[in-house]
């Protein structure tokens, strides 16, 4: 943004809607992924930090006004929010791109956009939940509301900073809560950016606060007693360490983690439309989503034909300069996460899975940044590492079957259940063996499901659901009143 008063902020945290100095004068770089630049230094916030941030979202939670603000001033606060989203696009996508390296393009859509999108669709919803029900029955008369649980502790991953933070930010601040984000160290930049709009659209002191923090402060926060809630996205052992504290506190939790999904093309799937969804939403991010279909399900019979088509894919995907628009495929978000994604690809090349595509190494002419080879490995066992565990970058799997009850074992075999999709001639047919398939969402054809159904996993993919009207069941409380008749009544 060009505004300087904001850009001179990245010394301060935002807590209690002032930019305040932090407790200490510790630090951390934002490195450019592409360029190994760094492009900000941020205050690493410590224990003493957090404590002021929690102490400002509790006074605002139980003496301010949001809480006790109207839905429909709620709704018509938030909307300028998205006006100032709109005005920004631009800003907003060049911000994350240079935090961590998705492509131009990718970040108008996913990370500038989608969040304004997602917020317009919570914004929507929300005069259409139940905030207010009433039951009556020969044994009573109740009224039943649903209230906002309290003050949420927001831990929020660098694959996709915005669009996460919006995801919980809107349905929360919509219930009435108030909340203390906490962004990763690579990614903190988009939450000063989202904090310094809601500053400027009047949001009452406290409602949210940002404060950039190594895992261990996230740990305290987790635990911190001023907390009643928790939403975390990221990895699935992160998620297992949060969701043990929060069962030893009873604390609340939206736990949105890991995700091995699979693609399954019948026999008589369109290729076009398929390759046009790997394109998408297998390789989207630069791999970097954990809803991205990396394992690739094909029957025997279409297996040369789409082999050729996955080359030819690959050779026509970009990779390099996030900031220009012909890139496709950027550099993984950081040094280490590169290390990662490289060690898998090592290890598929070891275990004797057909390379299809990429392999060990770098792109030619691209040793500066944290880029690796897209990399697609064919003929893979289905129990093989590279295709059971989250490797969280441009690398593929793809598996052969000969019946449909073995392309369902295939997708099935999974300790995550966030995604998929299945693709067949006949889109019913497809939905029958989507139904079959045990995960969160399933996608019919390349068909997404979009902003207003819930989204979230079975099994080791997470606990709870976000977006959709289901996304506001995370934020709040059921209370229930019993009431005379009479004020049954009149209310009802």
């Amino acid at each position: 943004m060009s505004d300087q008063g904001w850009q001179a902020r990245y010394d301060r945290l935002y807590i209690g809607g002032e930019w305040v100095s932090p407790s200490s004068t510790r630090t951390f770089d934002v490195i450019n992924p592409a360029t190994e630049e760094v492009v900000a230094t941020v205050p690493e916030a410590v224990e003493a930090d957090v404590d002021k941030a929690v102490a400002a979202a509790r006074q605002a939670f139980d003496h301010g006004p949001w809480p006790r603000t109207p839905l429909e001033d709620r709704i018509a606060l938030l909307r300028k929010l998205s006006a100032k989203l709109a005005e920004h696009e631009a800003d907003a996508a060049a911000l994350v791109t240079s935090e961590m390296g998705a492509p131009i393009t990718i970040s108008t859509k996913m990370q500038s956009i989608g969040p304004r999108l997602l917020l317009d669709a919570f914004l929507d919803l929300a005069p259409l939940y139940p905030w207010t029900d009433f039951r009556q029955s020969v044994t009573g008369n109740a009224m039943v509301t649903r209230e906002p649980v309290g003050v949420v502790g927001a831990i929020v991953p660098w694959n996709a900073p915005l669009l996460i933070t919006m995801i919980k930010l809107a349905p929360a601040l919509l219930a009435g809560c108030t909340m203390v984000i906490k962004p990763t160290p690579e990614t903190p930049l988009d939450a000063y950016f989202l904090a310094h709009l809601l500053d400027e659209i009047g949001l009452p002191p406290g409602v949210v606060n940002v404060v950039p923090a190594q895992r261990e402060v996230s740990e305290y926060l987790v635990r911190h007693n001023g907390v009643d809630k928790i939403s975390f996205t990221g990895s699935t052992g992160a998620g297992r360490r949060i969701g043990a504290i929060c069962g030893e506190a009873l604390r609340r939790c939206t736990l949105e983690l890991g995700g091995k999904s699979a693609a399954v093309l019948l026999d008589d799937a369109d290729l076009d439309a398929a390759i046009a969804a790997i394109r998408a939403v297998s390789l989207r991010n630069s791999g970097q989503v954990c809803s991205n279909k990396t394992r690739i399900v094909v029957a025997n019979s279409r297996r040369e034909e789409l082999y050729d088509r996955l080359v030819d894919l690959m050779a026509s995907m970009p990779v390099g300069d996030p900031f220009d628009p012909a890139t496709e495929i950027g550099p993984m978000a950081s040094r280490n996460h590169r290390s990662r994604v490289e060690d898998y690809i090592g290890i598929g090349v070891d275990s004797g899975a057909k390379v299809l595509v990429g392999g060990r190494g770098v792109p030619d002419g691209l040793d500066r940044g944290w880029f690796v080879n897209p990399t697609i490995f064919a003929d893979v066992d289905p129990n093989a590492r590279i295709a059971q565990e989250e490797i969280f970058g441009p690398v593929l799997t793809v598996h052969t079957f000969d019946t449909e009850a073995e392309a369902v074992a295939i997708a099935n075999n999974s300790e995550y259940g966030l995604n998929g999709s299945v693709f067949a001639a006949d889109p019913e047919h497809a939905l029958a063996v989507a139904r079959q398939i045990r995960t969160g969402t399933v996608e019919v054809n390349g068909n997404g499901v979009g902003f207003t159904a819930p989204i979230g996993g079975f099994k080791n993919s997470g606990i709870g659901r976000e977006a959709g009207l289901e996304g506001f069941d995370a934020y709040v409380e059921l209370k229930s009143y019993g009431l005379p008749a009479a004020t049954y009544d009149r209310l009802s």
